[in-house]
C-alpha cells in the first residue's frame, strides 16, 4: 500500500461524523449538479429526469418521508452511476389549506379581510398557540397574514432541506422551486389561463362540499370516508290528498326544511302508485313530488328517500338527474341560515324554522326531533350505528353540501373522450409495481364530477380574473376577465385588468376582482413543469420532458398523479412520466398506518441521529415499492442490521486495503477467479434489479454476497494476500482490490457515506460519480468458492465440536465430497490449509461435503 493511500485510513474507522463531512464535500464540489453542457451532449435519451414530490412546509417531516424519498434516491443514484446526467430537482409545497392552519396555530391569528395591513404587526405568539380557540386568535388582514405564511414555511422549509442533507438525498440544490414563488405563481396561473382559453376551464354555481371550519370547497380527490355514530328516525309524510302518510328513515331530520322530493326504486311495488303524486313535509307543510330513481335502495330503511338539498351526494345526483329545485338553508359558516327557503310558507312552517335559524347542525337536528315529537310525527328512532360520512382528509368535521359559484377543470367526468385518453395514457405508463395501475383505473372511472380547483383561502395562487360590474354595481359573470400571459404574475386583489383603471375598482361599470385562490393540487399538477422549464427555459423541457419517473406514496395517486397526468394530457396529449414508482406506506408495530392525525408519527431526526444515515437509508431500501412496512421506534431491527452493514464496509474496506496490490499483479489463482466469477452474476443480477425498480432485491442480492465474501472468501486468502513471498499473494490481492471496488460501488445507492468514505482511501473523485460496474468476464467457476466456503465452515464446525478454537493448530483433517465438488475444494486446498492451520488436508469422495476426521496438533508443554 502506498503512503498516500494509507495516511488517508483512520486507525479506527466510524460512521458518526461522515454525514456532515460529505455533505459538505458534496456541496463544495457540486457532485450531484445537473450538468447542463453534458445532458445537451447527450441529448434527451442521457438524461434521467425525476419529478420529486414536493413535501408540504407545514410543521415536520416525518420517517415516512425518509422511507419513501430514499426508494427515489438510490434510483437517482444509480442512473447517475450508469452514465446518464440526473436531473434531479426538489420543490415546497407550501401553499394551501395546512399550512394556514399551522399559521393560526403557531402565531394565534386569523384573517378577517375587511382589516387594513400594519407594517408593523407582530403576532401575538410564537409557536405556542395551538390551544386557542378561533374566537380568541387575533384577527389581521389578509396581507399580514400571508406574510406569516412565507415566514413561517421559509424557516419549515429550512429545516426539512437539513433533514434531506443529513439524510444523503442526492438532489441538486440549485433547483429547487416553491409553489408560492412569482416564477410559479407565474407558470400556474398561465397553466389556468390556457385551460380557459381551450376551454377546460369554467365557473359554474352548482352544489359543493363544503368544510365549515376551513371555510372552503373541497374536491372529489381530497375526501375521506369517516365511520360517524347516527340513527335513524322514522318520519311521518302526509299524502296531499289526505288518505294516509309515507313514512321515511333519515339520519339528517335537520335538513328536513330543505327537502326537495322522495325517491324509491321504480320496480318498488311499495311505492309504484304514488309516483307521480305529492306529499307535505312534516313541521314545514312544503309539498314535494315522489319520484323514481334507480339509486334508491329498496331493502335500506322504508325503502323511500328524503332528497334535500343537499344531505350527501346522493342528493346532489337525484337533484341533477331529476331536475329539482334548491332549497338552502345551511350557511357557509355550517349555521342555519336566517331566510327560509320561500316553498316554506304557512305560519307553523315559518315558526318551526324561526326555532333553527342560527343553530349549528347539532343544534339544529336536536331542537327538530323535539320538534317532530311534539307533533307526533317523529315515530321511532333507532339504535345508534355507525355509518361512513365524507370528510375533508385535514378536516375536523364532516363536510356540508352549499350551493357555490367556483371554478372547476374538465377531467373526464362528462367527458368521454378524455377519460379514454386518461385511461390510455395510464397504460402506457410503466408502473412499479404494476398493480398500482388499477388504483388510477377505477378512480379515473369513478369520477362523478369535474375538478373544482378554486379555494376560498388566502395564501395561494391568486385565480388570475377580474369580473366586470353591471350599471348596478353587481358581478356579470358573463364578462370574465382574464389576464393576459404577459401581466402575470399578479393579484387581481391589488393588480388592474387591461383597459381599466384601479379608479374603476368596485364601482358599477367597473370591475371587481376574484378573491379565491387555485387549490394547492392545481399548482402541485404542474410539478413537471414548475422544474422543467415549462415556458421559462425551453431547451431545459425539451431536455427533461417527458420526465423519466414520477416517485410518490400511494395515497395521494387519486390526487397528485391524476392531477398530473390530467394537465400533461390537456396541455401536451401526452403522460409527462415514463414510469411511476409508488411506495408503501409506513405502519406502526400495530399495522395502522403512520399519520399525524393518529398521534403515531415518528419524526426523523432523533433516529437519523442514533442510527446514522446510512443504517436508515438501509431500513428504507429493504422494502419493496408499494408495501408498507413495520416500524417499530423501541426496536429498529433493520436499522441495526444497516448499521452493522455499513461499519463492515468500512472495516473490510480498511483490510483489504492493507493488502499491498503488486505492479502487474495478474488473477492466477483458481479460488480467485471463482471469487471473481461468482460476483459478475451478483452485477448482472443487481443492475437488472435496479433497472426493473427492485432496489430490494438489488441490496438482497449485493448484501448476501458481501457478508460470503467478508466471512468467508477474505477469510480464505488473507494469510496467502499478506504473505508477499506466495506466488499467489499478487493474485489474491488484486482479487481483493477488484472486488472491493465493485462491492463498494453496488452498495453505494443505498450505504452512501460509508461507501463515499472507503471509496475516497484509494479513489480519486467521488465514487457517486464513478462508473456502476461491469462484469469483470472472470474465467473462473464459481462452484470453487462456493465448494471452499462449504469447506471452511466444517473446519470451523469440526473445531468447535472438539472445542477447540479456531486458531488451534491442526495436524490432519479430512474433507469428503461428491467427486465433482471434491475437484472444486481442491483447487483452494492451499488456502483451506492456511486458514484452518492444518499440516496435512486429505480428501476422499463421499455423499455430501463435510470434514469426517481432524486431529488437533498436541499442546507443547511449558
Amino acid at each position: 500500500m502506498s503512503a498516500t493511500v494509507q495516511n488517508q485510513i483512520p486507525d479506527k474507522p466510524v460512521l458518526e461524523g461522515l454525514e456532515a463531512k460529505w455533505d459538505g464535500v458534496w456541496a463544495q464540489q457540486g457532485t450531484y449538479l445537473f450538468d447542463r453542457l453534458r445532458a445537451a451532449e447527450l441529448g434527451r435519451d442521457g438524461v434521467y429526469s425525476i419529478d420529486t414530490p414536493p413535501p408540504t412546509a407545514s410543521g415536520s417531516l416525518h420517517i415516512g418521508h425518509v422511507f419513501s424519498y430514499t426508494h427515489t434516491d438510490v434510483k437517482a443514484r444509480y442512473e447517475r452511476m450508469r452514465g446518464k446526467s440526473v436531473f434531479y430537482p426538489i420543490g415546497w409545497d407550501d401553499n394551501g389549506l395546512p399550512t394556514e392552519r399551522r399559521v393560526q396555530n403557531f402565531y394565534g391569528v386569523r384573517v378577517d379581510p375587511t382589516l387594513p395591513y400594519d407594517a408593523d404587526f407582530v403576532p401575538p405568539f410564537e409557536g405556542n398557540a395551538k390551544s386557542l380557540k378561533a374566537a380568541d386568535q387575533q384577527p389581521i388582514s389578509r396581507r399580514n397574514f400571508i406574510e406569516l405564511c412565507e415566514r413561517l414555511t421559509v424557516e419549515d422549509e429550512k429545516q426539512f432541506e437539513d433533514v434531506f442533507r443529513q439524510m444523503g438525498l442526492s438532489v441538486d440544490w440549485t433547483q429547487t422551486y416553491r409553489t408560492i414563488s412569482d416564477e410559479t405563481i407565474r407558470q400556474s396561473q398561465l397553466g389556468f389561463i390556457r385551460n380557459h382559453e381551450r376551454g377546460e376551464a369554467y365557473q359554474a354555481l352548482a352544489p359543493t362540499l363544503w368544510d365549515v371550519d376551513f371555510r372552503s370547497a373541497i374536491a372529489q380527490a381530497e375526501l375521506e370516508d369517516r365511520d360517524q355514530q347516527a340513527s335513524y328516525h322514522r318520519i311521518a309524510f302526509h299524502k296531499t290528498d289526505g288518505s294516509g302518510d309515507i313514512h321515511i328513515e333519515t339520519t339528517r331530520p335537520e335538513l328536513l326544511a330543505a327537502c326537495v322530493a322522495l325517491v324509491a326504486h321504480p320496480d318498488d311495488e311499495r311505492y309504484q302508485p304514488y309516483f307521480g303524486q305529492t306529499v307535505r313535509t312534516p313541521l314545514f307543510d312544503v309539498e314535494v313530488p315522489v319520484l323514481a330513481h334507480h339509486l334508491a335502495q329498496q331493502d335500506k330503511g322504508s325503502g323511500i328517500a328524503m332528497v334535500c338539498t343537499f344531505g350527501d351526494v346522493t342528493d346532489m345526483v337525484w337533484w341533477r338527474e331529476l331536475d329539482l329545485p334548491i332549497r338552502t338553508i345551511l350557511g357557509l359558516d355550517g349555521r342555519v341560515i336566517a331566510d327560509a327557503p320561500d316553498a316554506i310558507e304557512s305560519d307553523a312552517g315559518t315558526a318551526a324554522y324561526a326555532e333553527l335559524a342560527g343553530k349549528t347542525v347539532f343544534s339544529a337536528k336536536k331542537r327538530v326531533v323535539e320538534l317532530l315529537e311534539e307533533s307526533g310525527e317523529l315515530l321511532e328512532v333507532s339504535a345508534p350505528f355507525n355509518h361512513a360520512v365524507k370528510f375533508f382528509e385535514k378536516g375536523d368535521r364532516p363536510l356540508e353540501i352549499v350551493s357555490t359559484r367556483q371554478w372547476y377543470v374538465r377531467n373526464g367526468a362528462r367527458d368521454e373522450a378524455l377519460r379514454d385518453q386518461l385511461i390510455a395514457h395510464g397504460k402506457e405508463l410503466q408502473w412499479h409495481p404494476d398493480f398500482m395501475r388499477v388504483r388510477y383505473e377505477n378512480w379515473v372511472g369513478g369520477l362523478t364530477g369535474d375538478w373544482l380547483v378554486s379555494r376560498q383561502r388566502f395564501f395561494g395562487v391568486p385565480l388570475p380574473v377580474w369580473y366586470g360590474l353591471d350599471e348596478n354595481g353587481d358581478r356579470d359573470y358573463d364578462r370574465v376577465l382574464m389576464a393576459s400571459p404577459e401581466q402575470l404574475p399578479i393579484d387581481p386583489t391589488s393588480d388592474v385588468p387591461t383597459g381599466y383603471t384601479e379608479d374603476q375598482r368596485g364601482v358599477a361599470g367597473g370591475f371587481e376582482a376574484e378573491t379565491d385562490i387555485l387549490d394547492t393540487w392545481a399548482t402541485s399538477s404542474l410539478t413537471p413543469q414548475l422544474a422543467g422549464g415549462w415556458q421559462r427555459d425551453e431547451e431545459l423541457w425539451n431536455l427533461v420532458a417527458p420526465f423519466d419517473v414520477r416517485p410518490q406514496a400511494q395515497d395521494i395517486i387519486r390526487t397528485w398523479l391524476f392531477s398530473t397526468m390530467l394537465r400533461s394530457t390537456l396541455e401536451d396529449g401526452r403522460s409527462p412520466w415514463k414510469h411511476a414508482s409508488i411506495s408503501g406506506f409506513i405502519v406502526d408495530p400495530d399495522r395502522k398506518k403512520m399519520s399525524k392525525s393518529k398521534g403515531n408519527v415518528v419524526t426523523p431526526a432523533d433516529i437519523l441521529e442514533k442510527h446514522g444515515s446510512d443504517a436508515v437509508r438501509y431500513w428504507a431500501a429493504s422494502s419493496r415499492l408499494g408495501v408498507d412496512a413495520a416500524f417499530d421506534p423501541q426496536n429498529p431491527t433493520q436499522m441495526k442490521i444497516g448499521r452493522r452493514l455499513a461499519i463492515k464496509v468500512l472495516n473490510a474496506a480498511k483490510f483489504v486495503l492493507s493488502f499491498p496490490v503488486p505492479s502487474g499483479a495478474e488473477i492466477t489463482n483458481a479460488l480467485d477467479a471463482s471469487m471473481l466469477a461468482a460476483l459478475d452474476e451478483v452485477v448482472r443480477e443487481t443492475t437488472k434489479a435496479f433497472d426493473a425498480f427492485d432496489h430490494a432485491r438489488a441490496l438482497e442480492i449485493t448484501e448476501s454476497f458481501f457478508w460470503a465474501f467478508c466471512d468467508d472468501y477474505l477469510e480464505l486468502v488473507k494469510e496467502r494476500a499478506y504473505d508477499q513471498t506466495d506466488v499467489g499473494q499478487p493474485s489474491a490481492a488484486l482479487a481483493l482490490r477488484m472486488a472491493l471496488s465493485t462491492l463498494l460501488r453496488l452498495l453505494a445507492p443505498v450505504v452512501s457515506f460509508a461507501t463515499e468514505e472507503s471509496w475516497s482511501w484509494f479513489e480519486e473523485g467521488s465514487i457517486h460519480t464513478a462508473s456502476w460496474p461491469e462484469p469483470l468476464d472472470a474465467e473462473g467457476d464459481p462452484d470453487v468458492l462456493s465448494a471452499a466456503s462449504a469447506a471452511l465452515i466444517g473446519i470451523r464446525r469440526a473445531k468447535t465440536e472438539a472445542k477447540a478454537s479456531q486458531k488451534t493448530p491442526v495436524s490432519r483433517a479430512v474433507i469428503v465430497a461428491p467427486a465433482e465438488t471434491l475437484e472444486a475444494v481442491r483447487a483452494a486446498a492451499d488456502d483451506l490449509r492456511a486458514v484452518g492451520r492444518i499440516a496435512v488436508l486429505e480428501f476422499a469422495v463421499g455423499d455430501e461435503l463435510a470434514v469426517t476426521e481432524i486431529e488437533l496438533a498436541p499442546v507443547e508443554a511449558s
